[in-house]
């Protein structure tokens, strides 16, 4: 900012009394620099301002420097009699004459320049500079050049120059009053060669007598700021304000949203003093609405609003809000049932039709693979048609009791069964878990799961008295008359016990912070139901254009990210309710949880027919390859082939052998008789003969 600027500026601030008592003015070092070319009018509306800048020690060599500057700039420019040299030209001389002493250190090195590269025919005056042939040590030789310059030290460390010296001055009457300094190694100090043993020190003790604007030496206090809080006559645990508050009158509030800003407050970079005042109405009775507190404060009646307030869009167009605190949604709360079941098929319940039916089809599925596979090898699966049916459905549904007591041969078949009993067994545990639970465990179910049923029904619902629910309702095109309001949880049980046909509710639209503290203290009644509605969650509000509101915003991340924020959590929002665990949203099986065990079945039996029948085919080539008839008969005396029995098989050669050695045994047998017929004189065939 220019010297004229700056008197400006401090010249109308002076005309609206900004420069009296109880303000305080802090000038950074480009201001302060210029003060030396600011009249001495101008430094009437500079009393008590405080300035920083950059601190040049005196030395012989600046006071003479400073004559023969003065001389030579006035034989040029005689028509200015004030001219002083500033801190500005200080830096440009010695930057001057470091660069000559690092030309110096190169002797005589080449300092032609390199005509850069046409690119295209139009160039501008910055590309048609030369590039030096020595610039980078030239760089070098500069970085490690130091001497003692008009301004002090003058010494590159990682490539800038040492940090500087600050002093501290404060304008008294038409001069001004140094008071002390700042280094980066002492802080504030009060004199140079002070030695601090204390280490960095920030301490206002450290620096001179201040003389603050206004003519005063007592510090100003910073302007307390009006808070205004809701008065609740429920969700007290987010802001509780002493019963009988009046109006406009300094209260102790308690409560989630109350520590929350106090240690956000806490964590701010800077002191701030706060008082609350309860927005109450007269009678004492709270007003209720949150929109008439934002307005309180948009006025300028409070400086900020603190309490459980949601941030809402059409609200932000009038203040501002900080960072949420509390992440907050709305959601409906509706009474829940008991849905314990009675009727006498429960026992189709634990699962959903489509796996009912999936199953069932894997059932025929698995039996007519079996039948495939073991037909033409075991006994157990031939027969009339009938027969053979039976026995495939018989054998794949035993399987449910591991009761199947049919003989399977094939290979490929006690693979699939193999894979069929680990899916059964999987599937019936899990059938008899989920009876039990239906049969057993209570079941708890919300009464109402959407809110296009309350619009069908015309069922009332309630919102919280002063919220912006009203225009929420609007929007999901509730009527106004079926739309209630409550300010207690006590009321609101009240309505959800009426119901909706007798001038109750059906159901409740609530932020989900309220809700947990509803349903802590009505656990095993209500419960949380259909679709989440995000929001902007809880903020702290403050007027339109704020400048706290950055600093409060990042006060409050630096809460959340803390353990801090976890005490006030179980200090005040603790939730003791454990209902939500016994409620049932749906304890019936469903296909997508079997899914994978049906596909690995499905294919294992898949692949196995596809085995068998490429093997059958194989061994009928013969048939099917033969010209002599036509390619019907040919298919028809395949599955004829099919339909006798494996001569080949080792099922069939062990009956053979089996039924050979019968024969033998029994015509030994005969012939053992006939021989004793033969032998014995008594038998009654001989006695026969003889008579």
């Amino acid at each position: 900012m220019t010297p004229i600027l700056g008197s400006r500026l401090f010249d109308i601030a002076k005309e609206v009394g900004l420069i009296s008592e109880g303000y305080v003015w802090i000038m950074t070092n480009g201001m302060t620099n210029l003060w030396s070319w600011m009249d001495h009018s101008d430094m009437e509306s500079l009393q008590g301002v405080l300035g920083v800048r950059n601190y040049v020690p005196k030395s012989k060599e600046l006071e003479s420097f400073k004559v023969r500057w003065k001389r030579k700039f006035l034989q040029d420019n005689p028509s200015m009699v004030n001219a002083e040299l500033d801190i500005f030209g200080l830096w440009a001389y010695d930057a001057a004459f470091a660069l000559a002493m690092a030309v110096e250190k190169l002797n005589n090195a080449n300092f032609s320049f390199e005509e850069p590269k046409a690119v295209g025919s139009a160039r501008t005056d910055l590309e048609s500079l030369g590039i030096s042939q020595n610039g980078p040590k030239l760089i070098q030789a500069l970085s490690s050049t130091r001497f003692k310059g008009l301004h002090g030290k003058f010494e590159f460390v990682n490539g800038q120059l040492e940090p500087s010296v600050f002093q501290i001055v404060n304008v008294i009457g038409n001069g001004e009053k140094a008071i002390g300094f700042w280094t980066s190694k002492y802080g504030l100090i009060k004199k140079l060669n002070f030695t601090n043993s204390r280490g960095y020190s920030t301490s206002r003790a450290n620096l001179g007598t201040i003389m603050w604007p206004g003519d005063s030496h007592s510090v100003p206090k910073c302007k307390r700021l009006k808070i205004g809080v809701p008065v609740k006559k429920e969700f007290k645990e987010f802001v509780g304000v002493p019963p009988g508050s009046s109006p406009n009158s300094r209260v102790n509030p308690t409560g989630y949203s109350i520590d929350v800003f106090e240690a956000v407050m806490k964590a701010m970079p800077y002191t701030i003093h706060y008082d609350f005042y309860a927005f109450v109405s007269t009678d004492g009775e709270d007003i209720g609405a949150y929109n008439d507190l934002i307005d309180q404060v948009f006025y300028g009646k409070y400086d900020a609003a603190v309490g459980d307030i949601s941030i809402v869009a059409n609200r932000s167009l009038y203040v501002d809000f900080t960072l949420p605190y509390l992440a907050s949604d709305v959601v409906m709360v509706v009474p829940i049932k008991n849905n314990s079941n009675k009727n006498a098929l429960v026992f189709l319940e634990p699962l959903t039709g489509d796996l009912w039916v999936m199953s069932t089809c894997f059932f025929v599925f698995i039996g007519f693979v079996i039948w495939v596979l073991e037909h033409r090898i075991s006994e157990d699966f031939r027969g009339p048609p009938s027969h053979q049916v039976g026995t495939s459905l018989w054998f794949s549904f035993t399987t449910l009791v591991f009761a199947h007591q049919e003989r399977v041969v094939s290979n490929l078949s006690r693979f699939v069964v193999i894979i069929w009993c680990f899916v059964v067994l999987i599937l019936t545990q899990s059938y008899t878990a989920s009876l039990t639970s239906l049969l057993t465990v209570k079941q708890l179910k919300p009464t109402v799961t959407d809110v296009n049923e309350l619009l069908k029904s015309g069922e009332n619902v309630a919102i919280e008295k002063g919220s912006y629910f009203g225009g929420f309702t609007q929007q999901l095109n509730f009527n106004s008359a079926n739309v209630k309001t409550f300010n207690r949880t006590d009321v609101l049980d009240e309505l959800f016990t009426k119901g909706s046909a007798n001038g109750g509710i059906a159901a409740a639209f609530m932020e989900t912070p309220s809700v947990n503290t509803f349903l802590d203290k009505y656990c095993m009644k209500y419960t949380t139901a259909g679709p989440t509605i995000k929001t902007g969650g809880f903020g702290f509000v403050f007027p339109k254009g704020s400048p706290l509101v950055a600093d409060v915003s990042r006060a409050i991340l630096n809460v959340t990210e803390s353990d801090k924020m976890r005490e006030i959590e179980n200090k005040w929002l603790k939730n003791h309710c454990t209902a939500s665990s016994t409620l049932a949203s749906s304890n019936r099986l469903d296909l997508g949880s079997f899914w994978g065990l049906f596909l690995i079945t499905g294919v294992a039996a898949a692949l196995a027919l596809i085995i068998f029948v490429a093997d059958f085919l194989y061994k009928q080539r013969h048939v099917l390859c033969g010209s002599e008839v036509s390619a019907w008969k040919r298919i028809l005396q395949v599955f004829r082939n099919f339909d006798r029995r494996d001569p080949t098989s080792l099922t069939f050669r062990q009956s053979e052998l089996t039924e050979g050695r019968r024969i033998d045994n029994i015509e030994m047998m005969d012939a053992a008789k006939a021989s004793l017929n033969t032998n014995c004189p008594y038998c009654a065939s001989n006695l026969t003969r003889q008579i």
